[in-house]
């Protein structure tokens, strides 16, 4: 009983999936068809990608690149504009998921060092829409571009143009949120310098990286860059692959079965059909406030062929409730803020960490677990 709660809590959205794969069972039952829901390009390449992410994070990468980068005298207002930068940049290639979870806990510390801890609930917000908006302009930049620009079969120009202009002025809205408030000159000095592990193995997740690229852009086969991955994983360093989140590969296997017997089912294609003609935007942005933005993408795009329609809801509903964003980067910075201040802002600050944590838990509990094995 106690393993099932564990598992509960550490796997709650792969859960959810799980449930609806096999009540949808019931309409439509298991055949063959069911290999035609599962794309499969799409688990390939976040396999790929969450690998190398994975090592890179590893080797402290991304530590070393921000403390090369904020180290040294500067104002409150730059070091508020670099701070949120680095998520809003690095989601663009390493998912707003990882990018919150290293920048974060590194924004604290910048503030902490500099006594600039009551600027810290301003930072984290801004920080997590940055990460949100900034992972929207590419398609690794979170698992529903990633879908969609495959389901749609969407080439670069074509993705981009639907995503630049909406990235660009969210990023002039966020620099300029920066730069509010008084201005005083610091000095950022960290006491422990972050270096590379070890330079060797970064090349190669670097290598790794730039594969997954390919293969998203069509210039590789997502097959070869699957086995590649794989192959030089299992000789180079064999531990990343541990802390690959297959759990959320099972999930989307899941959502794929759950949403190909929906759309198999008559009445529900008529129903969902006739809604999506009438604003498929505004249909994406309001199923990701109850499903998530992952799973209405899953669901939903088998319904539309608007493509940026679905882009757009998808991204842009993502910023809305606590589970909105099937990464939960939301949630992730809810927690860390609640946990820090949930003496300061009584019930609301207790919410906010309890609400948080439901989200980032599991989660954690599982890395710790991958780190002991």
């Amino acid at each position: 009983m106690q393993n099932c709660k564990r598992f509960l809590k550490q796997e709650p959205v792969f859960v959810i999936a799980a449930v609806c794969a096999v009540v949808s069972m019931l309409w439509v039952p298991p055949s063959a068809q069911y290999l035609e829901y599962i794309d499969l390009r799409v688990l390939e390449l976040l396999f790929c990608l969450m690998a190398a992410v994975a090592g890179m994070q590893q080797e402290g990468t991304f530590l070393v690149l921000s403390q090369r980068m904020l180290a040294g005298r500067k104002s409150s207002r730059l070091l508020t504009l670099s701070l949120v930068m680095l998520p809003f940049f690095a989601s663009m290639l390493i998912t707003n998921d990882v990018a919150l979870i290293t920048f974060v806990p590194f924004a604290v510390l910048v503030l902490q060092l500099t006594n600039q801890m009551q600027r810290l609930a301003w930072v984290v917000t801004l920080q997590t829409i940055a990460a949100n908006i900034g992972s929207m302009l590419t398609p690794v930049g979170n698992p529903q571009n990633l879908y969609l620009s495959s389901f749609y079969g969407m080439d670069a120009a074509s993705f981009f143009a639907v995503t630049i202009p909406v990235v660009a002025l969210s990023f002039c809205l966020l620099a300029i949120c920066c730069l509010w408030g008084k201005n005083r000159q610091i000095e950022v000095r960290f006491e422990h310098k972050e270096v590379i592990r070890s330079p060797k193995r970064l090349a190669v997740f670097l290598a790794l990286f730039g594969l997954s690229l390919l293969s998203v852009l069509h210039l590789v086969g997502n097959h070869l860059a699957f086995l590649l991955t794989v192959l030089i994983l299992l000789v180079a360093d064999r531990s990343v692959l541990k802390k690959v989140d297959y759990w959320l590969l099972a999930t989307f296997v899941c959502f794929f079965i759950f949403a190909g017997n929906m759309g198999a089912i008559p009445s529900v294609q008529h129903f969902l059909g006739n809604v999506m003609e009438r604003n498929t935007m505004l249909c994406a942005v309001a199923s990701s406030q109850i499903i998530s933005n992952v799973p209405a993408a899953v669901l939903l795009s088998n319904f539309t062929r608007d493509a940026k329609g679905m882009l757009l809801g998808t991204n842009i509903g993502g910023l809305g409730t606590l589970v909105a964003s099937l990464a939960s980067p939301a949630g992730k910075a809810f927690a860390l803020f609640g946990n820090l201040y949930s003496g300061k802002c009584g019930n609301a600050g207790t919410f906010v960490s309890v609400c948080g944590n439901l989200f980032i838990n599991g989660k954690q509990e599982r890395n710790e677990k991958s780190g002991k094995k």
